[in-house]
């Protein structure tokens, strides 16, 4: 099965989780911004930072299909992946960006990942200053384990990246990898 890993990052930390599974896997790994046509390839996996709602660089992977691929969506966000409130929001998101035909045969997969806002450029430090800004005001009652832990490490680095969490989706590659 002709495979490839594709990435979208912009500030890094879904790029090492692309890279480290490309080198568990020995499958080829490109940046979203490099593909052009994916009709050579029968298992594409998608790995994408998660930013406002998308993920980044699926929209181009998604348009490069031709339709009789597998795809796997790997996101990678400051989100808990164990609180199902979370996944259900990030598989909405999906949801918006992926049609229907193409969705019901995608295996997804969410990993956490970091920020760092030193790094972050001015929009999305803005943007960060402004959902900040939002939870801290918000009465006890209203925030989620996620806003706390938003609140908690605003303005910090922070990185959640365990490589031991892709163990499962190379089970899953290879299951599909092997399939007749």
């Amino acid at each position: 099965m002709n495979s490839v890993i594709i990435y979208g990052s912009h500030y890094g930390t879904t790029k090492r989780y692309a890279e480290k599974f490309s080198e568990m896997t020995k499958i080829p790994v490109v940046n979203y911004k490099d593909i052009k046509n994916l009709s050579e390839y029968d298992l594409i996996i998608h790995f994408g930072g998660l930013y406002a709602g998308g993920v980044k660089g699926l929209k181009n992977t998604i348009k490069a299909l031709n339709g009789n691929q597998r795809l796997v969506i790997v996101t990678v966000g400051l989100a808990d992946v164990t609180d199902k409130e979370n996944t259900d929001s990030i598989s909405k998101s999906i949801s918006r960006q992926v049609p229907e035909n193409i969705l019901k045969n995608t295996a997804v997969f969410h990993l956490r990942g970091g920020i760092d806002y030193e790094k972050l450029n001015f929009k999305h430090r803005t943007m960060m200053t402004l959902l900040y800004n939002k939870a801290k005001n918000l009465p006890e009652d209203k925030k989620t384990a996620e806003v706390r832990a938003m609140i908690d490490t605003y303005n910090s680095k922070v990185d959640f990246v365990d490589y031991s969490s892709l163990n499962q989706i190379m089970d899953y590659v290879q299951k599909i990898r092997c399939e007749p």
